[in-house]
């Protein structure tokens, strides 16, 4: 691993945990135990590493999203692949670490925007589609509409204003987001299917 790896390794060990805002260069260079001065040969500011630890996780999302879809038998089991894979990925993020991005680091939360409106809806309306074709997926659903609502509501589950942190477990309201979601596209057939998985993994 090359040093400017390991740095980007090191923010992300602290600012996931931790927040961004409260998280030093300082404290990056202590937890390495490395000089400040060699941080800043790779990046002039936090920010600066922010935003390259930000493009990272993305890429590492896109290809776990890309690894799902290929190793999966049917949509059903997509959705549910995918459900665990973002429960793996918030246990791991403190939620104000979202807040911060966003409030402080907009470039990086430009990233997640532009990812999010590229890759993910992309991604949905594609499952969506083969969702239709396979009969697990109600036809009548518009996969452009239903594909961004559902992205967008991933963000509204992180709003501090509609779902304020001292009251509401972040992850639970993905929860409660996602199944809503999952039952609401599926045929019959596709409903039974998700009950047989969701047994499944409940037991």
């Amino acid at each position: 691993m090359s040093q400017k790896e390991r740095i980007i390794q090191g923010g992300e060990e602290l600012f996931l945990t931790a927040g961004i805002k409260s998280i030093t260069m300082d404290d990056i260079a202590r937890h390495l135990g490395m000089s400040k001065k060699t941080i800043y040969q790779f990046f002039k500011d936090k920010n600066e590493l922010v935003v390259a630890l930000t493009r990272k996780k993305l890429q590492e999302d896109e290809e776990q999203v890309s690894g799902i879809i290929s190793k999966s038998a049917n949509v059903i089991e997509e959705m549910i692949n995918m459900m665990k894979c973002s429960e793996e990925i918030f246990a791991r993020i403190n939620p104000i670490v979202i807040h911060e991005l966003q409030k402080y680091h907009p470039e990086a939360w430009k990233q997640f925007q532009n990812f999010k409106s590229g890759v993910l809806i992309r991604t949905l309306e594609e499952l969506l589609e083969k969702g239709i074709k396979q009969g697990y997926i109600r036809p009548e659903i518009d996969v452009k509409v239903i594909a961004r609502m559902r992205v967008n509501q991933v963000e509204l589950g992180f709003n501090n204003s509609v779902f304020p942190a001292a009251e509401f477990n972040t992850w639970k309201v993905q929860q409660q987001f996602h199944e809503h979601f999952n039952y609401g596209i599926c045929t019959l057939k596709g409903y039974k299917l998700l009950n047989q998985y969701k047994n499944i993994i409940e037991e």
